[in-house]
């Protein structure tokens, strides 16, 4: 009669089947939940009593799928404006879900079509109508701000969150082009940085959207600013404040010899290793953009690493994504009314050529940040 074997060993068998068992039911839920999603263009749809142009994409895949069609006026609440769309702007974000990638991002966004179908995030306009309950806002008032399916000639906006008025000195595509870039390079480094006057700041990646606002927003902060740009941008990032410019074409300026309190990271050029010969002993990397490391994963691997990375070395390195509030949007139109604060606009396209900004924006040489004009 054979022995049993140890306990120990069966309970390591029980325990790998039981994981094995767990890994084919969560792979052929995967599986259904793919081929059961769908969205609201598999629906029979009437022609809308209140049509609007709005940009949209039924499924993923790269800025072709992008169309413009008839939607419905959206019914705003009490609570919320309607605000006529003068002018968008394009952002990362924006591609990587009308491409659904990183794949990991479906188990939210929708496995095998888009739950939303709707684009964009930034925009400025006209408030049409105000809902009863609105006191912040009243008709003719143009504002700015983000709201999910800015591309379209209509939005609904709580009048409480992510608006605010627009400075008469700035045109509409000047204040589409501020909020989630603006925001973001206001909060990395006010809040994940907490940037001091007089500070060492590195801008990596200082010509792109959130890089032109990150090197303004520093210098106003009372920083020393460097901005890292190849060699057709020198005199652009040179002309919006920054201290000291590095052609990253000729140069590496993680070789050299100074030492940076901050380095905002907009691209994902180098490795954390390498990053920590520029900065001080304290110094905080805070991550915006990062290298599209595969289709499934993408810049998340770097998002998982930073956390844990800092825990061994003296240094901190984090990624965040903004979180547009009407309070940082009333400080950066603080800043623009002043001329303290200007957007960059590289190019500018019709509503009919949302395709053609969104591809010109996936080819990562826009400089500042790329609007599309309704008017």
């Amino acid at each position: 009669m054979r022995d049993k074997p140890p306990l120990w060993r069966r309970i390591a068998r029980w325990t790998i089947r039981g994981i094995a068992v767990l890994v084919v039911l969560l792979f052929a839920l995967l599986v259904i939940a793919y081929y059961r999603s769908k969205n609201v263009c598999d629906e029979s749809h009437p022609t809308p009593a209140n049509p609007m142009k709005a940009v949209v994409h039924c499924e993923y895949g790269p800025p072709q799928v992008l169309k413009v069609e008839a939607v419905e006026r959206p019914a705003c609440t009490d609570d919320q404006i309607l605000v006529k769309v003068k002018a968008a702007a394009v952002n990362p974000l924006d591609w990587h879900f009308i491409r659904g990638t990183p794949y990991l991002m479906r188990m939210q966004a929708g496995m095998r079509y888009p739950k939303d179908i709707r684009v964009g995030v930034d925009f400025s306009g006209t408030v049409e109508s105000v809902g009863k309950n609105v006191t912040r806002f009243q008709p003719g008032d143009d504002v700015f701000g983000g709201r999910d399916g800015a591309f379209a000639e209509y939005v609904c906006v709580s009048a409480e969150r992510s608006v605010t008025r627009k400075p008469p000195n700035l045109s509409f595509a000047q204040a589409a082009a501020i909020p989630i870039a603006g925001v973001t390079a206001l909060q990395g480094l006010r809040d994940r940085a907490q940037v001091q006057a007089g500070q060492k700041v590195l801008v990596n990646g200082a010509s792109g959207g959130v890089g032109t606002f990150t090197v303004q927003i520093a210098k106003a902060m009372g920083a020393e600013v460097t901005g890292v740009c190849s060699t057709r941008n020198l005199e652009m990032v040179r002309s919006l404040g920054a201290d000291h410019v590095i052609d990253y074409t000729k140069e590496d300026f993680t070789a050299g010899n100074v030492k940076y309190d901050l380095i905002i990271d907009n691209v994902g050029s180098h490795g954390f290793g390498e990053y920590r010969r520029a900065m001080t002993d304290d110094a905080t990397l805070v991550i915006v953009g990062g290298p599209n490391e595969g289709k499934w994963l993408g810049p998340m691997t770097v998002i998982a690493r930073a956390p844990i990375y800092s825990k061994f070395v003296s240094q901190k390195f984090e990624f965040f994504l903004a979180q547009v509030t009407p309070a940082d949007l009333e400080f950066l139109s603080g800043l623009l009314a002043s001329g303290a604060l200007k957007p960059v606009i590289d190019k500018t396209y019709k509503f009919s050529e949302a395709p053609e900004a969104m591809r010109y924006l996936e080819t990562g040489r826009a400089r500042g940040k790329v609007v599309i004009d309704f008017d």
